[in-house]
């Protein structure tokens, strides 16, 4: 399965593991990059001293590649690339920010930089800003999207009629026959987050992981587009939302219902009720909690089984 993108990270197979907040700790990182895929660590959710010591639980916990996913819009970004620079972090996924900003800082301290984007438009401005690859995400997909609502289907094809550099797709994608799909739109490889959450490795709560189990088609929702717009499950919080929805809010009003930490509750402590639990539509197609080596066993067995199909027909 070797390829551009097995090429850039040095793995075994052209997947790799999102950073998701409070789901990638380094027990989810270390088993995907033993796997044989690339792991992330999410930073998006630890403080800079919490990530430190995942970076080192990971390094003591598996020989292979593995980065981390940093999302722009935090205040204290500068520690966090600093720590990674200091651990010795060879592969750092940038998101939520403009690519210019870290780019050649970290690609002159021998670090390959992937940037997340959700459009053409931002595709290319990653390009022109040099990054080794680009993760090309459609709106199905969990937690924060893109404003313009594009599906995975026909953001890969778009993004690779005018990209140049390496392309991962991400979206909409837990099974071995959708990776296929995406590489025959054009994608270098897959990211798949929400099929890794309901992992045993995933740092989930274990509640949050039943929801995601039991999801069904339409048991999620993209909304607060005038904030940063953000896929999750139906529940109460959801339910208050289009309740105050219906006053037409201002900014203000819905930062206020939002307050703080409340992914955290849903995700990592497990409150179904209130909690903002961000997952993709795909949750519909995830029945059970498997390990991660089963999970990629399996994605790549599903795979070359459809690739030897299509071939034969």
């Amino acid at each position: 399965m070797a390829n551009r993108i097995t090429s850039l990270f040095n793995i075994k197979y052209p997947i790799i593991q999102a950073g998701m907040i409070w789901n990638s700790g380094w027990r989810l990182a270390s088993a995907a990059s033993n796997s044989g895929i690339l792991g992330l660590i999410g930073a998006g959710s630890m403080y800079p001293d919490v990530l430190r010591e995942h970076i080192q639980k990971c390094k003591a916990a598996t020989d292979n590649p593995f980065g981390v996913n940093v999302p722009m819009l935090y205040p204290n970004v500068q520690e966090i690339m600093d720590i990674i620079v200091e651990e010795g972090v060879k592969v750092v996924f940038t998101s939520a920010g403009n690519p210019k900003t870290w780019t050649k800082w970290l690609q002159d301290k021998g670090i390959t930089v992937v940037h997340v984007v959700s459009s053409v438009k931002f595709a290319l401005k990653a390009q022109d800003a040099g990054v080794d690859a680009i993760v090309a995400e459609g709106f199905e997909a969990g937690g924060h999207n893109g404003r313009d609502e594009t599906t995975t289907l026909t953001l890969i094809p778009m993004v690779k009629e005018q990209l140049e550099i390496p392309l991962i797709a991400a979206g909409g994608i837990a099974t071995g026959k959708a990776m296929l799909a995406c590489m025959i739109l054009g994608a270098d490889g897959v990211q798949v987050g929400s099929r890794f959450v309901a992992s045993e490795e995933s740092s989930a709560h274990q509640a949050f992981k039943q929801v995601v189990v039991d999801a069904k088609e339409g048991d999620t929702q993209l909304t607060l587009k005038e904030l940063a717009p953000v896929r999750l499950v139906k529940n109460k919080f959801y339910n208050d939302l289009q309740e105050l929805y219906k006053t037409s809010p201002s900014p203000e009003q819905l930062r206020e219902l939002l307050g703080r930490a409340r992914a955290k509750r849903g995700m990592f402590e497990g409150d179904l009720e209130d909690g903002e639990l961000e997952i993709g539509q795909i949750a519909g197609l995830i029945h059970d909690v498997k390990p991660v080596a089963e999970i990629v066993k399996e994605m790549v067995s599903e795979y070359e089984l459809a690739k030897n199909t299509i071939s034969s027909l």
